[in-house]
């Protein structure tokens, strides 16, 4: 959904630059390269894990039930790069040190080669609360913040309320299925954000909207692991707005009234259920999320580029994405090994074989684990299976002389296969 607002905000977009060739990873993403002595002679292994936001997807449409997956593939990959929809599970979050946050937006941008990522060891977090959030249910938030501080000792410093309600509208797609909608009053959480960002030390964005409250028959389906999230379209609109805006990290948690128990809920949409907010693992996802680098005179030693990806996992019918793209276009020698998961189904239908992008097909995140271990290990993951490797081929050649520039042009030439 296409948003528009006139406002200055003292940070201006800047233009996209191609990033440098030659910038070394942080360490903060290659611990696990350091478990054997021979991994010193590797570069660490990066993997993208994604899975799209308010598309029904089986594993990862729900309350952070793809959290498992990153946390399986952070034991084999030495840095994983994964986004908020992945990693939020409401009341419940899991530390990961070589796993990057990034917001969706943010991850098409470096994707696309058009940012890096710096990973930090500490972001100082500003809260926006919606002005629409009734009192009780403003202090349950603030009680999350003071809770996340005192307990974790994240840094959050700094709360404001919107200077009006932000007023919330969802809906599903009429065509594709999947969740959208918009925020009424978007230049007010922009306003919002300036106000934190310039008079403050803020460098991320943590915002608290207050959502319809749904008692549908669409959110009842949700409730039981089935169904697509109404409310993850818009969750996502208001992250994209404050990354492309202020180009610093930003993520999301919807204020609703408590829900009525129900007998029938689901384990994935279980995080959801258990207290009165879903802001803490938002908190804790920002709070040592990677800055991003989006001017080329700041890029520095130990940014994480777009060339230093080796593998991106995602649904198979989810590769429409701008991030997906990006990677599948690729230029350099090493393109990323694009690992598409059958299992996990999106209403999208979004394939490769529809897109002409060249994937690896795999039934289930199990497999696509251990093509990422072949795969880091310098191994062929067909030679995994069973037959899968054909007789060495010898295809026909061409050859043209070419001029050996070490003689000038004089009187030397040997073949080469071109």
């Amino acid at each position: 959904m296409a948003l528009s607002y006139s406002y200055s905000y003292g940070r201006p977009p800047s233009n996209s630059y191609p990033l440098p060739l030659r910038l070394r990873r942080s360490p903060t993403c290659s611990l696990h390269a350091h478990a054997h002595s021979q991994s010193k002679f590797r570069r660490p292994y990066t993997t993208v894990l994604i899975v799209p936001t308010g598309v029904g997807a089986s594993i990862g449409g729900f309350a952070g039930d793809a959290l498992p997956v990153a946390r399986a593939l952070a034991t084999v990959a030495d840095c994983v790069i994964s986004h908020p929809n992945v990693l939020n599970a409401a009341m419940l979050y899991w530390p990961m040190p070589n796993v990057l946050y990034v917001e969706g937006y943010a991850l098409d941008r470096f994707a696309q080669g058009l940012w890096a990522l710096q990973p930090v060891h500490q972001n100082k977090v500003g809260l926006v609360l919606d002005a629409g959030i009734e009192e009780d249910l403003r202090l349950r938030q603030l009680q999350v913040a003071d809770a996340a501080r005192a307990s974790l000792g994240l840094p959050i410093i700094e709360y404001i309320v919107t200077d009006s309600p932000l007023k919330i509208e969802t809906w599903f797609h009429p065509k594709c299925g999947n969740s959208t909608g918009r925020v009424k009053n978007i230049d007010s959480l922009l306003r919002a954000v300036n106000s934190l960002v310039n008079h403050t030390d803020v460098n991320a964005i943590a915002v608290v909207a207050r959502f319809p409250d749904d008692d549908s028959d669409d959110f009842e389906t949700y409730r039981q692991g089935k169904g697509v999230d109404l409310l993850a379209g818009v969750e996502a609109i208001i992250s994209h707005s404050i990354v492309e805006e202020f180009k610093i990290p930003a993520a999301h948690a919807p204020a609703n009234l408590p829900f009525p128990p129900s007998a029938l809920l689901s384990p994935k949409s279980a995080a959801e259920e258990i207290g009165y907010t879903f802001l803490p693992c938002v908190l804790a996802g920002l709070s040592n999320a990677p800055q991003y680098v989006t001017q080329p005179r700041a890029f520095v030693n130990g940014s994480v580029v777009a060339d230093d990806v080796d593998s991106v996992v995602l649904p198979a019918d989810a590769c429409g994405g701008d991030a997906t793209l990006a990677f599948s276009k690729s230029k350099r020698p090493n393109k990323p090994l694009i690992i598409t998961v059958e299992e996990n189904k999106t209403v999208l239908d979004d394939t490769p074989n529809k897109l002409g992008i060249k994937t690896m097909k795999v039934n289930n995140y199990w497999e696509a684990i251990g093509v990422i271990a072949a795969h880091k290990a310098g191994i062929d993951p067909k030679s995994l299976r069973k037959d899968a490797i054909d007789n060495l081929q010898n295809p026909s050649q061409l050859y043209n002389p070419i001029r050996d520039i070490s003689t000038n042009g004089k009187g030397h030439y040997h073949k080469v296969c071109v």
